[in-house]
């Protein structure tokens, strides 16, 4: 018998179920996806450009007009 897997939910730190069973995986709930997703949509969460620190896209030279 192959036991489930559970892992840490992202969003609230509660066990989730990493299996088909679970549609929001690997979250917990519906509710910790949406938060989740929301953050994303809001850019809490940030990803920097390679090459720079955050916040150097203001340093750069404007273009000649």
């Amino acid at each position: 018998m192959t036991k489930t897997r559970q892992v840490r939910c992202p969003q609230c730190g509660s066990q989730a179920l990493w299996s088909p069973e679970n549609p929001w995986r690997p979250f917990c709930s519906e509710r910790c996806k949406k938060i989740d997703l929301g953050a994303w949509a809001s850019e809490a969460y940030r990803i920097p450009a390679e090459g720079g620190a955050a916040g150097d896209e203001d340093q750069l030279p404007l273009p000649d007009a």
